[in-house]
């Protein structure tokens, strides 16, 4: 049995935190596996291992703060084998793609080191997801792919996302073509030298699970035949997946937005499960508005909004603090940068923030489980309003960026937020909520747990303010704070506070 340790990093003090383990207990691993990414104050590293073996056991849980020597975890090796410890990995400059579960499936050995098969599963892509949608594939069978090479892109009920190859080999054969919809950890695809080994490895252990969990679209139907099956049958419901976003092929949801329909006014699709095709759009008929009430199910945003609300404001003790503070200096000093880079109000917002969050560690920290978890850096969500609900794309490491780099990095996790591409979920600490831009002059706003806190940005305006006893007109801006009490203090919130109106109304501090 050999200890996985944290080896040496930049200098002797440095600490890492384990942001997520890749493999899971039972997972065989071969060498040069990643098994971990970690994050240190300066960069994202990824933990490797230099041998082959299984891994037995997980001694330290994602959020743990380690230093170098640190046992993270227990690997199984084969007798007569040398141990070595894992290395780190070149440090990674930006959020990375998902990478693909890699591991046998439960009960399943493979064949020996000639016919080794390697099933490629589905991942699962944050903690809501329980299935996602083939978008397309990056390679085809018959082609070798490198470890960390895009292989597909699948489509969850938030974002869709690029997964990566966690081994190198040649891709044999793939079971989920694209549209199909594919439960998380059910095989998509096998490595294999020979497609001999994946026909035995799938005679020995079967392949009913991706039957099962994967829906392929059809091979393309006549389009007389689909469209007199649309306008015969009766308009019903549009199917859902269980998340409750309607069931819709890519190219489908492409031409609704070209031709601005609703999916949900399409009804159920001519594909497999009620799933709306691109044909389906073509033959849709614009439907009247009901004088009648409307009922719909809640969508699978609105569930999981519905459902972290709710665990929000019935486990974390929220008290509020608000303070006005005057705008005019930000203004002048976000005006000036302008002229330079674009940039906004709520970035100079976001900076002061990263460097008070910077200062206050309670305000970087999270509650999991048993455990108060501080992280090295102020990684902070921007609350993002869509039609059909709320995202919060995350800014890692705001606080080691100046505003320039901070209001770009914005800028593109906000678009492709919009785009369906979500980034860094569930990794803030800090939660930046503005509606400025809709004149509301003051709100509070829930905490998206398991993060410390969450600000609430209203509107700039005018108003009259007295400063030694003179009335002068001022443009003033309403910040409030929520906070989770078991984290943070009344005082401590009441200096991050005073910190944060220093930033603002001094903005040349930044």
């Amino acid at each position: 049995m050999h200890t996985i340790q944290l080896p040496p990093l930049d200098s002797p003090n440095q600490t890492a935190t384990v942001r997520q383990w890749v493999k899971t207990p039972g997972a065989t691993v071969a060498k040069g596996d990643l098994l971990a990414l970690l994050e240190t104050e300066t960069a994202s590293v990824e933990l490797v291992s230099n041998q082959p073996g299984v891994l037995a056991e997980i001694l330290v849980k994602a959020g743990t703060t380690v230093r170098p020597s640190d046992a993270l975890a227990k690997l199984q090796t084969s007798k007569g084998e040398t141990n070595v410890s894992p290395s780190i990995e070149t440090p990674l400059s930006k959020p990375q793609p998902v990478p693909a579960a890699v591991t046998p499936a439960p009960g399943a050995s493979l064949p020996g080191p000639q016919g080794e098969v390697i099933p490629i599963l589905m991942p699962q892509a944050g903690q809501s997801m329980e299935e996602g949608t083939i978008v397309k594939w990056h390679v085809e069978p018959g082609s070798r792919v490198e470890k960390g090479q895009i292989l597909f892109d699948v489509e969850t009920d938030k974002a869709v996302i690029e997964v990566e190859a966690d081994h190198s080999g040649r891709l044999a054969r793939i079971v989920a073509e694209v549209d199909s919809i594919v439960a998380i950890k059910v095989p998509v695809a096998y490595l294999a030298e020979n497609d001999a080994d994946v026909d035995a490895y799938l005679a020995q252990h079967g392949d009913g699970a991706v039957s099962a969990a994967a829906t392929p679209s059809p091979a393309s139907s006549a389009t007389s035949s689909v469209s007199s099956a649309v306008a015969s049958a009766p308009r019903t419901p549009a199917a859902l997946t269980s998340e409750g976003r309607v069931k819709a092929s890519p190219a489908a949801r492409k031409a609704a937005a070209e031709k601005g329909i609703a999916l949900e006014g399409v009804g159920a699709g001519s594909g497999p499960g009620g799933r709306i095709l691109s044909t389906d759009v073509d033959s849709a008929q614009v439907i009247a508005v009901s004088a009648t009430s409307n009922r719909q199910p809640l969508t699978g945003m609105r569930k999981a909004i519905a459902r972290n609300l709710t665990l929000s404001k019935q486990t974390i003790p929220h008290f509020y603090m608000r303070q006005t503070i005057e705008a005019e200096a930000m203004m002048a000093y976000n005006r000036e940068r302008k002229a330079e880079f674009p940039c906004s109000i709520n970035d100079v917002i976001t900076m002061a923030c990263a460097r008070a969050i910077q200062e206050f560690p309670a305000f970087r920290s999270r509650i999991e489980e048993d455990e108060i978890v501080q992280y090295p850096s102020a990684n902070i969500g921007i609350a993002v309003g869509l039609e059909n609900g709320l995202v919060v794309p995350v800014v890692c490491g705001a606080d080691r960026m100046n505003l320039r780099q901070l209001a770009g990095e914005t800028r593109r996790i906000v678009e492709a937020a919009r785009g369906g591409k979500l980034e860094a979920m569930g990794q803030g600490v800090f939660t930046i909520s503005n509606l400025g831009m809709f004149g509301i002059e003051e709100f509070s706003a829930i905490i998206n747990p398991p993060e410390a806190a969450i600000l609430a940005v209203s509107a700039i305006r005018e108003t009259c303010v007295v400063h030694n006893g003179a009335i002068r007109a001022a443009k003033v801006m309403t910040l409030t704070i929520s906070c989770d009490h078991r984290l943070i203090d009344g005082l401590m919130a009441a200096r991050f506070m005073a910190k944060l109106k220093e930033l603002l109304e001094g903005p040349e501090q930044l």
